[in-house]
C-alpha cells in the first residue's frame, strides 16, 4: 500500500475536523448576520454617501466624513459618543490616552482582571518609566482573577475601603493562561460594582472581542470601551487606528487628551482614511466570523494531534484568540513559522524569536499580513517562556485561514520537536 504523504495526512485530518465543527460554524454565521444588520442599519441611519469619503489635511476642521464615521461607530457600539482616529497608533496607544484622560494625580486605577497586557506595564508604572501614570502620582492596584472569574468579595471590599476613580477590565487574555472574560461575567461584576459605587468609571479593554457575540460592553453598563482598528472592527481594511466609545463626557476628555484641550474632536485631519474605516467596519462582522471559524478549525486540528488547546472547539468564545500549548520552544517556533509560510505576504520569510519593546521575553511573531501587525489577518505569536503557548488570531476569510492552519500543521509535523 502506498504510504500516506504528510500533505495527504493533513488534508485527510482537515476533512475529519470540518465534519465535526460544521454545527459550530453555522452558529458563528448566525451571529455574523445579526451584527451585519446592526452595521447596515447604522450606515443607513446616518445616510453614508460618497461625500463622506473625502479627505481633509492640516487641522481637519469641518471634516463631515470624520463626523459621520464616528456616528456610525457609536451607533454600532451602543455609545453616546465615539472617537475613531488614525492618530491612535495602536490599541495600546488608545488605552494610554484614555487612562491619562480619565485619571488625575492622587487618583487610583484598579484592574480587576489581573495584570494588564505587557505593553501597558510601563504606561501604568508596573515597570519604571518616567512618563508613566505612577510618575504623575496616580496609584495602581489590581485584583487577580480566581478560577477565571472575578473575586467579587475582594472587589466589594476594596471599593468600600478606598475611593477608586477608574476600574479597568481587560476581556482578552493577553499573553496569559487565563480564559478570556465573557460578557455575562462582565455584566455580573458591573452589577456588583454599582451596588457599592455609582460613580467609579468602568473602562473595558475590548480588543479582540468586538462582534464575537451580539452585544458590546456598553450595553450592559460599562462607561467606556477601547479597541484597535487593526483588529476586529477594522475588518482587515483599516490600515491603522483605534476607537474609544462610551459616555459623551468621557469621550470629550479623551479627545482633549488626544488633540488639544478645547479643540478635542473638532480637529484631526483624516488624510483620506474615511473610506477604509467605514468599509472596514462594514466588512467586520464577516471577517470576525471568518477569524472565529479559523480558530475553531485550528483548535480541533491541534487537539486531534495531541496538543492542549484553549478554548476547545465546542466552547463558547469571547474573542478571536486561540491558545495552543506546545510545551516546548521547538514546536511553538515551528508552528508560527508554518503560519508565516501559509500567509499571502512574506511567505518566504522565516520568523525567529527576538526582543521586542514592551515585552520581557523574546517573542516569535508570524504575520504575513497586508497591514503590518494586523491581528485580524491570520497571525500567530507567543513569548518564549513555559508553557510555550502560541496565540493565534485572525483570518480574513475562512478559506484562507483554513489553508494557513493546514500549512502550519504540515510544517509542525515536519520540523517540530515531536515530528514523526
Amino acid at each position: 500500500m502506498k504510504e500516506e504523504t504528510m500533505r495527504e495526512r493533513v488534508v485527510n485530518l482537515s476533512r475529519e475536523v470540518e465534519e465535526e465543527i460544521t454545527p459550530i460554524l453555522k452558529k458563528i454565521d448566525e451571529i455574523s448576520l445579526y451584527n451585519s444588520e446592526k452595521v447596515l442599519n447604522a450606515f443607513q441611519k446616518y445616510q453614508i454617501a460618497e461625500v463622506h469619503f473625502n479627505s481633509t489635511t492640516g487641522y481637519g476642521y469641518g471634516d463631515i466624513g470624520r463626523e459621520a464615521t464616528e456616528n456610525v461607530f457609536k451607533e454600532v457600539l451602543g455609545a453616546e459618543d465615539a472617537i475613531v482616529r488614525s492618530q491612535f497608533i495602536s490599541g495600546s496607544h488608545a488605552l494610554t490616552v484614555t487612562l491619562f484622560a480619565l485619571l488625575r494625580p492622587g487618583d487610583t486605577l484598579l484592574s480587576i482582571s489581573g495584570k494588564p497586557y505587557d505593553t501597558l506595564e510601563e504606561v501604568i508604572g508596573i515597570k519604571e518609566n518616567a512618563s508613566s501614570l505612577k510618575s504623575y502620582q496616580i496609584e495602581y492596584e489590581q485584583i487577580d482573577l480566581l478560577n477565571d472569574d472575578f473575586q467579587y468579595e475582594q472587589i466589594k471590599k476594596k471599593l468600600a475601603e478606598k475611593k477608586i476613580k477608574v476600574i479597568e477590565i481587560q476581556r482578552s487574555k493577553g499573553y496569559s493562561t487565563r480564559k478570556s472574560i465573557s460578557l455575562e461575567k462582565v455584566e455580573k461584576v458591573i452589577q456588583t460594582i454599582r451596588e457599592i459605587d455609582q460613580e467609579v468609571i468602568i473602562m473595558i479593554d475590548n480588543c479582540y472581542c468586538e462582534f464575537v457575540g451580539k452585544e458590546e460592553p456598553l450595553k450592559i453598563g460599562a462607561d467606556i470601551i477601547v479597541g484597535s482598528l487593526i483588529k476586529n472592527l477594522g475588518g482587515g481594511i483599516a490600515p491603522n487606528g483605534a476607537y474609544v466609545a462610551g459616555r459623551k463626557d468621557l469621550i470629550t476628555l479623551v479627545a482633549d487628551r488626544l488633540t488639544v484641550p478645547g479643540e478635542g474632536k473638532e480637529v484631526g485631519p483624516t488624510l483620506g482614511i474615511n473610506r477604509s474605516l467605514l468599509q472596514g467596519l462594514f466588512m467586520a462582522p464577516s471577517v470576525v466570523a471568518s477569524s472565529l471559524k479559523t480558530a475553531v478549525f485550528a483548535s480541533r486540528m491541534l487537539e486531534k494531534l495531541g496538543y492542549k488547546v484553549e478554548p476547545l472547539y465546542k466552547e463558547e468564545r469571547t474573542d478571536i484568540v486561540q491558545n495552543i500549548y506546545f510545551g516546548n520552544p521547538e514546536d511553538l517556533i515551528a508552528y508560527c513559522q508554518g503560519i508565516q509560510k501559509g500567509s499571502p505576504i512574506d511567505s518566504h520569510s522565516l520568523p525567529l524569536p527576538w526582543d521586542m519593546p514592551g515585552y520581557e521575553d523574546k517573542v516569535i511573531m508570524a504575520a504575513g499580513a497586508f497591514t503590518a501587525g494586523s491581528s485580524i489577518e491570520l497571525s500567530c505569536d507567543g513569548p518564549l517562556r513555559a508553557p510555550y503557548i502560541a496565540y493565534q488570531q485572525g483570518g480574513l476569510t475562512y478559506e484562507y485561514g483554513k489553508l494557513g492552519v493546514m500549512k502550519a500543521v504540515e510544517y509542525l509535523l515536519e520540523k517540530g520537536k515531536n515530528h514523526d
